[in-house]
């Protein structure tokens, strides 16, 4: 077994999104080959109802996949194939727009005014850029949870994890996406597919990501080593890209930690990608726009240019 060394270091970035939301931006409008199949994650953990209640309004995407979980709060969402609901606490939407969709997504919050979750993107291959939409949607009770004898507990959205395998099935990129919560002080070896690339995103408490040469305390903000202060330890709101190996470490810090661990084959394939479409090529890319403007970009049977 080998470890995997953490890569790269990032905190996540304020950003606004759609028609206001603020959110923070972990990666992605660059260059992602690190994360491939991987495009962009948000976090939009907010508090405030006036900072996300304008959401995201009508607008389409080809060519990728939204992952949308839901910690607090609810997303209510249509589209243009006329899918209708809301994703609530725990559960988790997993959206291919395949040839192309046009929805929205408005967040709610809940009693107390929270609304948290996540947004992850993932790429589709050349092969599959123009399949037909669908969607995998899954309610809390229907994510299997796994604890182990120390604690630690994990809920397994999609892929393989210690024997368990997650609702979200047939996605090209063969990905792992799991939600991982290490009691205090515990140190935990979490296996990770060896071609994968693989990330982790700490969203409660702390603790540290052990290199294969040691532990390293995770720093918090994407800085030059020589330069800086010794590293903080890993926290909220803290990215980690993982070398390869095929198993993570973490030791958990005094209030634990929880943290998405998110694992996928690259593509390896070019990337063109302007606003909510990703292609393959500038031409795929500038034709997709034309069909935008001409009412001829959806390709799905009963599916309604808005």
């Amino acid at each position: 077994m080998s470890l995997r060394p953490v890569k790269r270091l990032i905190k996540a970035k304020p950003t606004i999104e759609g028609a206001g939301v603020h959110l923070r931006r972990a990666f992605g409008f660059g260059n992602t080959t690190e994360f491939d199949p991987f495009l962009l994650l948000d976090d939009f953990r907010n508090d405030v109802p006036e900072d996300y209640l304008a959401g995201f309004p009508w607008h389409p995407h080809r060519g990728i996949e939204t992952i949308t979980y839901v910690l607090a709060g609810t997303v209510e969402h249509g589209d243009s194939m006329g899918n209708h609901g809301a994703i609530g606490a725990g559960d988790i939407q997993w959206m291919t727009a395949g040839s192309g969709i046009v929805h929205q997504e408005m967040p709610k919050g809940d009693q107390a005014g929270r609304m948290h979750g996540f947004q992850l993107w993932a790429n589709l291959p050349a092969s599959l850029k123009m399949t037909a939409p669908r969607y995998q949607e899954v309610k809390a009770g229907d994510i299997p949870a796994i604890t182990d004898d120390d604690g630690t507990h994990v809920r397994v959205v999609c892929g393989k994890f210690w024997g368990t395998t997650g609702p979200v099935d047939g996605i090209a990129a063969d990905p792992t996406y799991l939600d991982v919560s290490v009691p205090p002080g515990q140190r935990k070896t979490l296996p990770v597919e060896t071609t994968h690339h693989s990330f982790a995103y700490v969203f409660s408490g702390g603790g540290k990501f052990c290199n294969a040469s040691g532990p390293l305390e995770v720093p918090t903000e994407s800085v030059g080593w020589a330069d800086t202060k010794p590293p903080a330890e890993a926290d909220n709101r803290s990215l980690i890209l993982f070398d390869r190996g095929d198993e993570v470490e973490v030791h958990a810090g005094e209030d634990g930690i929880r943290f998405l661990l998110c694992s996928g084959q690259p593509l390896k394939e070019p990337v063109a990608w302007y606003g909510p479409i990703v292609m393959n090529t500038q031409e795929q890319l500038r034709q997709a726009f034309e069909e935008l403007d001409k009412g001829t970009f959806l390709k799905a049977k009963g599916a309604a240019q808005k």
